[in-house]
Formats: C-alpha cells, sequence, structure tokens
C-alpha cells in the first residue's frame, strides 16, 4: 500500500537553500580542540590563581554571607528578592518547561526578522510585556534583574525603526535578527549579570558590598 501527502501540504526543507552541511568527523575535530583549547586555559589559570577555598566547614558558625558555588548565585540572587517558591521552583521550572515545549513547535523555522511580519502588532506585543515585566521587578526591588529588560527592549526598539531602512552594518546585522536570539540573549545577559552580582557584590547579610573593599 503506498501512501502519499495531500497535495498542498508545506514542506519544511531540512537544509536552507544555500546551506552547506559539515561531515561528522570534521564537526568532531572542532569540539575536540575546542575542549582542548578550554583545558589548556583552565589549567593556566589555576597555575596563576589559588581557588578561593575557605577554612573547614563548622556546624556552629555559619559564614555570612552563605554563597552557592559561583554558578548558583544567579538563583541565590532571585531568592534575595523573590520567595523560595518562586524563584527556585516555578521560575526554574517554567525555563526547563520552555525548552522541552518549544522544540515541538513551528517557531523561527524560516530564520526571517523579528519585523518582517506584523511590525505594528509585534511592537506592540512586547512593549507591554517589557513594561509588565519591569513592574514586576522593580515592585521586588530587583533592579539587576531590570537592565537586561530595558537593554533588549532598547535595542528591539532600534531594531524595528532600522528594519527596511538603508542603514550602516551594524544596524542592518541588528534589525535582521531573529524572535529566538533576542530571547536567548535577553536569557544570557540575566544569567551574567545576576551570578556576578550574586558573586562579587554581595557581603554578610546579602548586602551590596565593592570588591576591593571586602575585608
Amino acid at each position: 500500500m503506498k501512501f502519499s501527502l495531500p497535495p498542498n501540504t508545506e514542506h519544511v526543507p531540512a537544509r536552507a537553500p544555500g546551506e552547506k552541511s559539515i561531515p561528522y568527523w570534521e564537526m568532531l575535530f572542532r569540539e575536540t580542540i575546542a575542549i582542548e583549547m578550554l583545558a589548556v586555559v583552565l589549567v593556566c589559570m589555576a597555575l596563576l590563581w589559588n581557588a578561593p577555598l575557605e577554612q573547614l566547614a563548622d556546624p556552629q558558625h555559619t559564614a555570612n554571607p552563605a554563597k552557592a558555588p559561583w554558578y548558583f548565585t544567579g538563583l541565590q540572587e532571585l531568592l534575595h528578592y523573590f520567595p523560595p517558591f518562586v524563584a527556585g521552583i516555578i521560575l526554574p521550572t517554567l525555563i526547563v518547561l520552555a525548552l522541552i515545549v518549544i522544540p515541538f513547535f513551528s517557531v523561527n523555522i524560516k530564520d526571517e526578522p523579528l519585523w518582517a511580519r506584523n511590525k505594528p502588532k509585534r511592537l506592540t506585543i512586547l512593549t507591554i510585556v517589557a513594561v509588565v515585566l519591569t513592574a514586576v521587578l522593580l515592585r521586588a526591588g530587583a533592579w539587576d534583574a531590570v537592565i537586561p529588560v530595558l537593554t533588549i527592549g532598547a535595542l528591539m526598539a532600534l531594531a524595528a525603526t532600522w528594519f527596511g531602512k538603508p542603514a550602516g552594518k551594524f544596524q542592518d546585522w541588528l534589525s535582521a535578527k531573529p524572535f529566538s536570539f533576542w530571547i536567548m540573549t535577553w536569557f544570557l545577559m540575566e544569567a551574567i549579570i545576576l551570578t556576578t552580582v550574586g558573586s562579587l557584590f554581595r557581603g554578610p547579610g546579602w548586602i551590596w558590598v565593592w570588591p576591593w573593599r571586602t575585608p
């Protein structure tokens, strides 16, 4: 028995026109080189700087501040502003669910610029989302988490203004970015800023301190 698709069914190409495929062995070679370069950098850092180890843990004297490893200080920074159930369960769960669910939808298949279609409508929706998110973060006092929202919002507004108009290389590059680029950039900025603040700028009682003034 032979099956056939309806004549009007749209097929999504496995590879974009003009896109070159990379052999598996070449990709494996690149990854190996990248891992070796990272190992060399880490070894050099270990030779030049001592690990910031403290004294043996004493259950009778809790450190102040009791900081998590650096890769968790961003989450610890969120715990400073939001209740533990929100910052420790709801937000990470939503992020994981989004990463699981998004690949099952036809999101950004054509890799087209965000402003290629329905520009006024999309600009209005994103403006409302940015304003609401900014208000929620400011209400919680999370000023450091507001910085990426305002930065990405301003860049998206500039990209929408520049889209379709003759401009420079940077303007054309920025206005041609898809929605996935903006979401990922915002997420990385949030992670970097929260981790940096939690690791370097928080002292006893999780108050703000300057690193060069910390005893």
